[in-house]
């Protein structure tokens, strides 16, 4: 199917829909909703590599009539929509406005994690992206929260943010799992990457118990620490 389009109508929609059923592979589809533990997502069945390389061919045509015309009924279309704005050559604060736009549309760990992973562009506007991000752990809304959780875990755990990102992660208080699970996440890549400081964060902070063992937990899980750092960890770990 030609992907690169100059107008998206309701037809060519439907044809792309068919197209991406043509894709099924039925096996992944089973996996991949056991994987989501979510009743109310669609999914067709295609593998990652697939939808990035659909996402890259629609962002280089008509890309605003494409986003007019989702209806959001499966997995995979909000997967394409999102990954789709990580290739797009436009401005940073363009960009940001397409992020604002689809992450109301985010409504599982897939989705949200793999749209962070292909926002690059972070990396060339660290700042005004982190003020952003900023604006999206101020929200109420737990996949805002946990999708800029997501964009510091890719893009901010280096010498420049560090401190800030271990001051976000004590900071956090959310009763939201996938919340929870993402700001643990984020903590055990700062303990692999800058154990010291984040020895500090672990031994007083003002995490709630779940997250704190969540957090010990995915340290302990790591292969890229040694099994004396793991027993030193395990200690830390509250009792319920």
């Amino acid at each position: 199917m030609n992907l690169i389009k100059d107008t998206w109508v309701s037809e060519d929609y439907d044809i792309f829909i068919n197209y991406l059923m043509s894709l099924k592979d039925e096996n992944y589809q089973l996996f991949h909703s056991r994987l989501l533990k979510n009743d109310n997502i669609e999914v067709i069945g295609i593998r990652t590599p697939i939808l990035k390389e659909i996402a890259k061919e629609i962002s280089k045509g008509n890309y605003e009539t494409f986003i007019n015309q989702i209806k959001h009924l499966y997995y995979e279309e909000d997967v394409i929509y999102g990954l789709m704005i990580g290739y797009l050559k436009i401005p940073f604060t363009d960009i940001l406005n397409f992020l604002d736009n689809f992450i109301p549309f985010v409504n599982n760990w897939s989705t949200n994690d793999l749209v962070c992973a292909n926002m690059k562009i972070f990396k060339k506007n660290l700042d005004d992206g982190f003020k952003y991000i900023l604006k999206l752990l101020d929200s109420k809304k737990p996949w805002k929260i946990r999708f800029g959780l997501v964009l510091l875990l890719d893009f901010y755990i280096n010498d420049d943010y560090i401190d800030k990102v271990i001051t976000i992660c004590n900071s956090i208080k959310s009763n939201e799992y996938y919340v929870i699970m993402a700001n643990a996440w984020v903590i055990s890549i700062c303990y692999i990457k800058y154990k010291n400081k984040t020895m500090i964060l672990l031994k007083e902070n003002n995490l709630d118990d779940f997250t704190f063992n969540k957090a010990i937990q995915k340290i302990i899980e790591s292969n890229r620490i040694s099994k004396a750092e793991k027993e030193e960890i395990r200690k830390l770990k509250r009792k319920k």
